[in-house]
């Protein structure tokens, strides 16, 4: 199925999102936190790309493992980064061939290839296969090379009107932002279906990292939390969850069209958070 197909059906979706596996540990490790999050019945799983543009093909694997072998709908992650035209062709013809409907268009983390933007990445594969179904990234804080939200709003248009047919946001700690950053997309024209990415807190360091690279900000009062217990994995991890709890409940209190869960290949929280997501929605 679709992925603009499971959107429009009305219900909130659930999906995850996951990084192919180095190491045959890794491996392994993965298919047991897959056979765990399955009890979920996410709509759709992505794969993603390494870094510039890297582990294509191990990503191509872990979708087709992901439809084989646990009967869950797969999106390729298929970035501009370091690919010619050919090479994209090829990547989007393979996915075709193995009967993959879903593609997130992504820039990637470098602009070495024949596209600069994923915009244009975006059209091509729309030419290519006019049916696929592409999802395209959004920041709720802006994309941090953005100058400012008009500038970065106008990128997002361009990326829907090359045929992108759903937005999934990076992580975000304040739902404010991703109510702000809807608003913007809906005033400038933008229709499609967006999605709240959430990643649940596991490490400090971790986060710390990630929110430098993608812009996105930490709340003081949280971040004071979390300092506090920085050494102690378990306590970090239960306010991470609290958190995510909390983000989705308000977030799903306001209509947003699913959940998008950066898994970080770790079931445990995700777990926590759905049960206490799905007792709260029964009580």
């Amino acid at each position: 199925m679709k992925v603009i197909d499971a959107l429009q059906k009305g219900k909130p979706t659930v999906s995850f999102e996951f990084f192919p596996p180095k190491t045959k540990e890794q491996e392994i490790h993965l298919f047991s936190v897959l056979t765990e999050l399955k009890q979920f019945n996410p709509n759709f799983v992505s794969v993603t790309c390494g870094a510039m543009g890297q582990n294509r093909e191990k990503t191509f694997y872990w979708v087709k493992e992901i439809r084989d072998k646990f009967g869950l709908e797969p999106v390729a992650h298929l970035t501009c980064a370091a690919a010619s035209k050919e090479e994209i062709a090829a990547q989007v013809k393979d996915l075709d061939r193995i009967g993959v409907e879903n593609i997130l268009a992504l820039r990637g983390d470098a602009t070495a290839g024949v596209f600069k933007h994923a915009c244009e990445l975006v059209s091509f594969i729309k030419t290519l296969n006019p049916s696929i179904c592409i999802g395209v990234a959004g920041y709720p804080e802006k994309h941090p090379e953005s100058k400012d939200f008009k500038d970065d709003i106008e990128h997002l248009k361009a990326k829907v009107e090359a045929g992108a047919d759903y937005v999934v946001t990076q992580l975000f700690f304040e739902n404010k932002y991703f109510f702000e950053f809807r608003d913007r997309c809906r005033q400038a024209g933008i229709k499609a279906p967006i999605i709240p990415g959430i990643m649940p807190i596991t490490s400090l360091k971790q986060i710390q990292k990630m929110t430098g690279v993608c812009g996105a900000t930490v709340p003081s009062a949280l971040l004071s939390e979390l300092e506090k217990v920085k050494d102690d994995h378990i306590k970090v991890e239960t306010i991470g969850v609290r958190q995510a709890v909390s983000q989705c409940r308000g977030l799903l209190e306001k209509n947003v069209p699913g959940i998008h869960f950066f898994v970080l290949n770790q079931a445990g929280p995700i777990t926590r958070i759905l049960k206490q997501l799905h007792s709260s929605a029964h009580n």
